[in-house]
């Protein structure tokens, strides 16, 4: 008499799990193939169905939870934003970091071969509170400069030029800080690389273009009148 040596059951049915590891490839694209080929060629008897599980069951579960958090986070970055400064166009002016960061982040995803992942997500979430608190350091000083009494053009360079020390020590401690976990290659890489890449190269461009950018961007966004620049401060 011949059968199978154990027989494994889950919500009361049959269950036969096989299993593969994923290499040089993102885990969606792999099981995307695995989809194809398994419609194309396989014809499963009636009761038989298949599902895909273990740690792409996993990453789509987190992706859709990450769906629902990072636009909820990104909205209560923006009203704790208009809060703070009283001025919806400030608020914007400095919400611009977050497209600034995130061209870094995907560049660094591109050049280095990683996929968007959950620990890529989670990084892009730290990336946009670090890129939105040195947007913050800048205009709210500028801002300060103008209510006492300073032209436009004279915050702006005395901002840029007393801002800029504290700017880059936020993004440097932080890149430093995280570099090890950049060029890691043991046990949890796989989870430690992405985020840091994200981080890495998120705050180089959102350093530079935050430094460039907001200053120029900063007479079509900020208050018009003194005043104004008074009642936010």
């Amino acid at each position: 008499m011949t059968g199978p040596i154990q027989i494994n059951r889950e919500n009361n049915q049959r269950r036969w799990t096989i299993a593969a590891n994923v290499r040089g490839r993102d885990m969606g694209g792999v099981v995307a193939d695995i989809k194809k080929l398994v419609d194309a060629k396989v014809q499963l008897p009636p009761g038989y169905y298949v599902e895909y599980g273990g740690q792409f069951e996993n990453q789509e579960r987190a992706m859709r939870r990450l769906f629902l958090i990072v636009p909820a986070a990104l909205g209560m970055i923006f009203l704790m934003l208009y809060l703070s400064l009283g001025s919806f166009r400030s608020a914007t002016l400095i919400f611009i970091n977050v497209p600034l960061a995130l061209i870094g982040g995907v560049l660094g995803l591109f050049i280095t071969r990683q996929y968007l992942s959950v620990p890529a997500s989670v990084g892009f979430i730290a990336l946009f509170g670090i890129a939105i608190q040195n947007g913050l350091v800048l205009v709210s000083y500028i801002n300060q400069l103008r209510g006492q009494g300073s032209s436009v053009g004279e915050a702006i360079t005395e901002a840029c030029t007393l801002r800029l020390r504290p700017v880059l020590m936020t993004a440097l401690a932080t890149v430093l800080g995280i570099v090890p976990l950049l060029f890691s290659t043991g046990i949890g890489s796989e989870v430690q690389r992405p985020l840091a890449v994200v981080v890495v190269f998120g705050l180089l461009s959102s350093t530079f273009l935050t430094l460039v950018l907001i200053p120029a961007l900063y007479e079509w966004f900020a208050p018009k009148s003194e005043r104004q620049v008074k009642n936010m401060l």
